[in-house]
């Protein structure tokens, strides 16, 4: 029986070795997890399948390992500290909080639909840089690796004597202070990315973005991911992400959550560049970028037979690590049933199963969405009771069961 929950693969992880809540003998820290001994393996055998991929195997990519702090201009100027933002809400009822994009008019746990204003919550994590605690000795935790590659583009292009199109590619730690981390691996607040930045001559890159897309693909069927499990999403115009032209966005249908994004793979036009290079007004720049004094250098290009500098456009393939391994854990999985129950035993689970359904039918305190997916997950095992047994845990496991009154 494949798993139908994440908190089956959750049990498994910390059961074998693989994952451990952080910290946790002193109760966790919400949104951090440890690697155990046979997870780092894992997480090590997939990021080096990652890097021969798209490194070694290829002649037009290089690889970088960039800083996790920066200057805090590079974030001023890549867009970040204005739009990386997601909408708060609070429940005035218990307290919790959500992404109100998250949750419709009710709180997901306790079902009031007392809740506040919706108001901008800045992601990334603030430290202090030196002894002094000064309004400018501050810093932030990167929350994504690619802006490291932006800035080390004239680096890299005089270093190693590259002609367009090349990439560069990195594999490194990003951290967001996300409201509210759920759902095991795949929202967290410390995560390991993945990411290439593919720069172009400008006119080529629909090209490459549809060749990315297919590589992409390929390499997730390369470690174990079934393709019958991801399909391809293509961002609507009104959802891109302001720097995009066009995103593919590969969602894997994971136990609980569904289709989710496991991978973007994004034609970034030269926003990226356009940003941080000197001398803005001097190209042609598509993209609408922030007017930038602060850099010193010309993220250019020499193109040779136009004769001039031209500010190359990105194709960006995105993967998470903890997403990543999450999706691989679940194509894995397996639960046999060792031996069938006797009829007197599956008489009782059968009718200790109807009762649950019966009860979660009553409930009107859940929230709808809640009783719902409990209900129609209960008969969906009821109607199958001898093959799908070993799924009743999941289905105790799931939000809002232990609240559940049998009887009532």
């Amino acid at each position: 029986v494949p798993a139908v929950s994440l908190e089956q693969i959750a049990s498994l992880c910390k059961r074998r070795g693989i994952i451990y809540p952080g910290s946790e003998i002193y109760g966790g820290l919400q949104g951090t997890y440890d690697y155990g001994p046979v997870g780092v393996e894992l997480k090590n055998n997939i990021v080096d399948s990652w890097w021969r991929t798209n490194v070694y195997e290829r002649d037009d990519m290089e690889g970088l390992d960039a800083a996790i702090l920066m200057n805090p201009l590079t974030w001023n100027h890549s867009g970040h500290e204005e739009t990386f933002v997601d909408p708060l809400v609070d429940c005035r009822e218990c307290k919790s909080r959500y992404r109100a994009d998250n949750i419709g008019t009710t709180c997901p746990t306790c079902g009031s639909d007392d809740l506040t204003e919706p108001r901008p919550f800045n992601l990334m994590f603030k430290t202090q840089v030196g002894p002094v605690t000064e309004d400018n000795s501050f810093a932030y935790l990167r929350p994504e690796t690619a802006q490291g590659i932006f800035v080390n583009f004239d680096n890299v292009l005089t270093t190693t004597a590259r002609k367009l199109p090349f990439g560069i590619a990195q594999v490194g730690k990003g951290f967001r202070n996300e409201i509210n981390p759920r759902n095991f691996l795949f929202r967290v607040r410390e995560f390991d990315m993945m990411e290439i930045e593919f720069f172009v001559a400008p006119g080529t890159e629909d090209e490459w973005h549809e060749k990315w897309l297919q590589d992409r693909l390929a390499w997730w069927q390369s470690i174990g991911v079934s393709r019958d499990h991801i399909s391809i999403y293509d961002v609507p115009k009104g959802d891109l992400a302001h720097y995009s032209k066009r995103t593919y966005d590969l969602m894997y249908a994971y136990p609980t959550l569904g289709y989710e994004e496991i991978e973007g793979i994004a034609s970034r036009t030269d926003f990226d560049l356009g940003s941080h290079t000197r001398y803005q007004d001097k190209y042609d720049l598509t993209a609408q970028v922030k007017p930038n004094a602060d850099s010193t250098t010309r993220l250019s290009y020499f193109d040779v037979p136009s004769n001039k500098h031209i500010v190359p456009f990105v194709v960006e393939p995105s993967a998470g690590v903890g997403r990543c391994m999450l999706a691989v854990l679940c194509e894995a999985y397996d639960e046999p049933m060792v031996k069938a129950p006797n009829e007197d035993r599956l008489k009782i689970v059968s009718d200790g199963l109807n009762t649950f359904n019966q009860s979660v039918s009553k409930n009107e305190k859940l929230p709808t969405e809640l009783r719902d997916g409990l209900q129609a997950f209960g008969e969906s095992i009821a109607q199958d009771i001898l093959e799908k047994m070993p799924q009743i845990n999941a289905l105790l496991a799931m939000p809002g069961a232990d609240r559940i009154q049998l009887g009532k």
